[in-house]
């Protein structure tokens, strides 16, 4: 990873030839509490996320990672400044709209899986086609695509208590992909696996951010996960106070290992 010498990205950041921005956020302010307890867990952070790219957001606890995260997928509104997704502008949007918006564009991971135990794989990668009000044989068929496209085609019927921490966090990974969002937040993604596991779910996420059609942004303290992003962006005190990009032409870590793996079947 290559250092840029910036301490606050701005919107305008020309995206890099072949992508495109399609979420931006601009002087996001956030305050949270009342009174004398009201602290400011969000100073003005200014972001954009292109297509194409795997982004990391990495900083200590309470560096304002998991609120910044919250309003980039509409969860929590900003107290001041503005977001856009996939060209909506969010300002003045009822709390209706703004579901209405998350659940057309934007996609989640948690670190907890957030999976029903009464539900098979099939069924909690559905979920995410139900809201929506995508229902019938064409919903089935898109969570069966989905968890074929995760490695888990064999375990459509299983039920999370028979998956592996690995296998439910695919599921997880699937249930986000289903809908085709614009844009995958994924919360602590690997902090509930073990190495393996956890570098399979990055691999695996560094692969879905080819999309050219999609941002996949992680909020992470995990070293592991850095070999993997095409940009980390860190974040201290609710500011965002560095950016270091991937050279062009350097190879992620899942870009050499599927080289490699084309070149020994060649």
């Amino acid at each position: 990873m290559t250092a840029i010498a910036t301490v606050q990205e701005t919107p305008a950041t020309a995206a890099p030839a072949g992508t495109s921005v399609v979420l931006e956020a601009t002087d996001i302010v956030k305050e949270l509490g009342h009174g004398a307890g009201k602290v400011r867990a969000l100073k003005g952070v200014s972001l954009a996320l292109n297509t194409g790219e795997l982004t990391l957001l990495m900083g200590p606890s309470g560096s304002g990672k998991t609120t910044l995260l919250s309003i980039l997928g509409c969860i929590l509104s900003p107290t001041s400044g503005t977001l856009t997704v996939a060209g909506k502008p969010t300002t003045g949007l009822t709390p209706e709209a703004l579901a209405s918006l998350r659940r057309r564009h934007v996609g989640f991971i948690f670190q907890s899986y957030n999976l029903f135990p009464t539900l098979t794989a099939e069924e909690n990668v559905r979920l995410a086609l139900d809201v929506r009000g995508d229902r019938g044989s064409d919903a089935i068929v898109h969570a069966q695509r989905a968890l074929h496209h995760v490695g888990l085609r064999h375990k459509l019927k299983s039920y999370p208590a028979n998956l592996s921490g690995g296998e439910q966090q695919r599921v997880a990974v699937a249930r986000s992909l289903v809908g085709a969002p614009s844009v995958i937040l994924a919360d602590e993604p690997t902090a509930a696996l073990d190495s393996e596991n956890g570098l399979a779910v990055m691999a695996l996420l560094s692969q879905i951010a080819k999309d050219k059609s999609r941002a996949v942004l992680a909020v992470t303290h995990d070293p592991r996960t850095v070999p993997f992003a095409d940009r980390i962006l860190r974040i201290e005190d609710g500011l965002i106070v560095g950016e270091e990009r991937r050279t062009e032409g350097v190879e992620t870590v899942h870009e050499l290992a599927r080289n490699r793996k084309r070149k020994a079947n060649a």
